[in-house]
């Protein structure tokens, strides 16, 4: 299955993604991509993208990753609804009740504070 994902590039600290059409099961870092698609400069805040190539290679069943997915809604080539990509992090208190077994509660008695003498 071919999938439209980045692949970075570029130094350490100054990220620049390629664009590329590679077999799903390459891996992301050194895969031999098929086709150049475009680029992702997020320093520069550049974008290049190929629509025709990219419209094209859709049309055969390539499947966009989800960050390119939003990228190409974006830059509207492709229409729908965005995907949540960042995952949400739970708070530990929460995480910590709900692995916990429910507790029973026992109704408690109400205590009046004393009123002070005069």
């Amino acid at each position: 299955m071919l999938t439209i994902r980045f692949t970075r590039k570029g130094k350490k600290n100054q990220p620049f993604f390629r664009i590329v059409l590679v077999d799903k099961r390459r891996s992301s870092k050194g895969g031999r991509a098929v086709e150049d698609l475009g680029f992702f400069d997020p320093l520069k805040k550049r974008k290049s993208l190929e629509k025709e190539r990219i419209l094209y290679w859709i049309s055969k069943g390539a499947q966009p990753s989800d960050t390119v997915h939003n990228l190409l809604i974006t830059e509207k080539i492709i229409e729908g609804k965005k995907i949540g990509v960042v995952k949400a992090v739970k708070k530990v208190e929460e995480v910590k009740t709900e692995t916990s077994a429910p507790v029973a509660e026992s109704p408690k008695e109400e205590v009046k504070p004393e009123e002070p003498k005069a």
